[in-house]
């Protein structure tokens, strides 16, 4: 006979979430947590290896959800990449707000815990990068193998440096409605895709140099 009420992944994210801001901190252990929400303990492994793992997935789901909602429109071919990046960014930093007590709890303040709860969300979004296209082959479609490769490992990591410091901004943001990190994203995009088209090889990590500078100006 199967089990009644089987505990689904959605379900502990849920529950998790709801311990985690009602109580400011993680459960004492995942015994007591799977004890006290009525499942058994073998059901959380089912689905997770640690509370850690919750966190860092919520957040992944957080930007797999954007990805999906954008796509209505990232999908059409008159969309430039530069716009898909902004279209999945902006809906992903509406979804971290409607969730934005549970985000900073789960970020901290400390920004070597911040890094490894967010590495799951780096290699989710070199996925998503590498999905698109940036039309620069021209420039460089006599290099070899090996500089192409190098191009695209330092383009996925300029702009995750971005998407990282657009989340300390959104972090330390206090305008209505964080508005000022709206305009943020835009003006950061706008700028790295020029340097890139410029010259992609040798100014991609340039977007590095003036992220560093944006986001630590005065608001």
């Amino acid at each position: 006979m199967e089990k009644e009420n089987l505990i689904t992944e959605e379900k502990i994210f849920e529950l998790y979430g709801d311990y985690l801001l009602n109580y400011g901190e993680r459960p004492k252990n995942i015994y007591r947590f799977a004890k006290e929400n009525k499942f058994e303990e073998i059901d959380f492994y089912n689905h997770f290896s640690s509370f850690e793992q919750i966190e860092k997935l919520m957040l992944v789901n957080l930007f797999n959800k954007s990805v999906e909602l954008a796509a209505e429109v990232n999908n059409s071919d008159e969309v430039i990449s530069k716009e898909k990046v902004l279209n999945v960014y902006f809906i992903f930093f509406e979804n971290m707000t409607m969730n934005r007590s549970l985000v900073l709890m789960i970020l901290g303040n400390d920004q070597l815990h911040a890094a490894k709860i967010l590495n799951q969300l780096k290699e989710t979004h070199r996925d998503f990068i590498k999905t698109l296209d940036f039309n620069d082959w021209n420039i460089i479609e006599k290099s070899k193998d090996t500089i192409k490769n190098f191009h695209e490992k330092a383009r996925e990591e300029a702009l995750w440096l971005h998407l990282v410091s657009a989340i300390e901004f959104w972090k330390k943001d206090t305008s209505p409605s964080f508005e000022k990190t709206d305009v943020y994203i835009e003006k950061t995009i706008n700028t790295g895709f020029e340097l890139m088209d410029n010259e992609p090889l040798r100014k991609v990590l340039d977007l590095g140099k003036f992220l560093f500078k944006e986001n630590f100006k005065k608001n």
